[in-house]
Parts: structure tokens; sequence; C-alpha cells
């Protein structure tokens, strides 16, 4: 299989021959190449991460917190942040943390959560800018700095929505081999989030599947700088697939 990093740059969103019957469990916990394998690896993603969110901590979410705190005052009266559970690396449950984008009265229950879609009525005035430069995520550099999350990986899926993704894919959980990041290869694809129609969201829950597999495998400090480059430059024009 042609490795990532030879694609030209830009070619990075449209990998299509990606598919995840050429994964199983035992390839992936014995391959020579994951992450988890290679102490030099781990050191070198470890370190990144510990870096790049105090930097991220310091200089952006310390001064953007007290802006949309301000302004959740007008639009949104209610607590800053959302914190929901969420799976991790080996199947370890965390306090996922995220600017709210909703309003605050809706209920927090795992067996209520509903798919978020565009123009929902429970997501606030502010919180649709928010979701739309991906300002919601920025919270969750703090779940990096505590080694909860990497700031590239697999993004983490809320409890409920992991069980229901099981009915697509059976082996979902080999996406946990490795943490969880703000971001992934399925975020700069288009991949972000559910749809209503029930096939539709089959092929992308099985799509970012593939991806995020490829990405464990596949590994490299080059990928995860291209993954956040167009992160970033996604977050500047407005992700068109937030809802």
């Amino acid at each position: 299989m042609k490795k990532l990093a030879e694609y030209p740059f830009v070619n990075i969103f449209h990998i299509s021959n990606i598919r995840a019957v050429n994964f199983n469990t035992e390839v992936l916990q014995n391959s020579g190449k994951l992450i988890n394998k290679s102490p030099i690896k781990k050191f070198l993603k470890r370190a990144f991460d510990i870096v790049f969110s105090a930097l991220v901590i310091v200089f952006v979410l310390s001064w953007v917190s007290l802006i949309i705190f301000v302004l959740n005052l007008f639009f949104s009266r209610g607590p800053l942040f959302f914190i929901q559970d969420r799976i991790g690396k080996d199947n370890k449950i965390f306090p996922c943390i995220k600017f709210r984008s909703m309003h605050a009265h809706l209920s927090k229950n795992h067996s209520d959560y509903v798919a978020t879609t565009i123009d929902d009525n429970r997501i606030s005035k502010l919180g649709k800018y928010l979701r739309k430069f991906n300002i919601d995520e920025l919270p969750q550099f703090i779940n990096v700095f505590l080694g909860q999350m990497s700031v590239v990986g697999p993004r983490p899926h809320a409890l409920a929505w992991n069980d229901k993704y099981l009915q697509y894919v059976n082996n979902i959980n080999l996406r946990h081999l490795i943490k969880p990041g703000v971001t992934g290869l399925s975020q700069i694809n288009g991949l972000r989030g559910d749809v209503a129609d029930e096939d539709e969201n089959r092929r992308r829950v099985t799509k970012r599947f593939e991806l995020d597999l490829w990405y464990i495998e596949n590994w490299s400090f080059w990928l995860d700088i291209q993954i956040i480059i167009l992160t970033a430059w996604i977050t500047l024009k407005g992700d068109r697939h937030a809802c």
C-alpha cells in the first residue's frame, strides 16, 4: 500500500484506496510501525503534544476563554465548558472538555445523545460560530497536556456513539490502540460528524474507521504536521462540514 507521506501534500485530502479489510487486530498490535511499539516515536509524539498544547493553552486558550465567557453572558447564559465522557486509549473513559456550544438546559444523558445537524435548534447563536471555526475544540488541548489525548489522532467517540458504531464496524475499538486526537485524517477529509441518513452515515463511519486505522499503522511526525497545517487552513476559512 502506498504510504500517505508519499502523496503530494495537497492530495492528503484524496485518499480513496484505503479499505478497513486490510487491517486486523493481530496486524496492528504486532506492527513495528505502531507508535506504541517504538519508544522514540512515543517520546517524539508526546513531547510534541506537551509543547504544542502548552503553547495553545498559554497564548490562545487563556484569552479566548475570557472572551467566550463574556459573550455567553449575552447569547447563552450557562457553563463555559461542556464536559462529556469519551473513549480514549485502551478503551479508558476520560472527561473530554469543549466550549459549550448548545443551550445550557439540554440533557447530558448519554442515552439522549442525538446527532447534531445543520441548523440544529439546540445550538446557540454563539455556538454556531464556535463550531464553524472549530473554536469549541480548543479546551481539548487541556486533555492533550494531561496526556488523555494527542494533538492528532482518531477523534474520541462519545459512549453512546461508540455503541452505535459497533453496529456498523465490528472492530471499531481498534481505533483505541492510540490516544484520540483533537484533529485527524477524517476531519481534514470532510468526514466530521454524523448525518441523518442511515446508509450515508454508515458509509461515513466506515470511511472514518479506515482512515483512522491507516493513520495508526503509518504514523509519522511529518504526517502529523501536514494534518495540523491543513486543519489550521480549514479552521481559518470556516469548516463547511461543521454543524
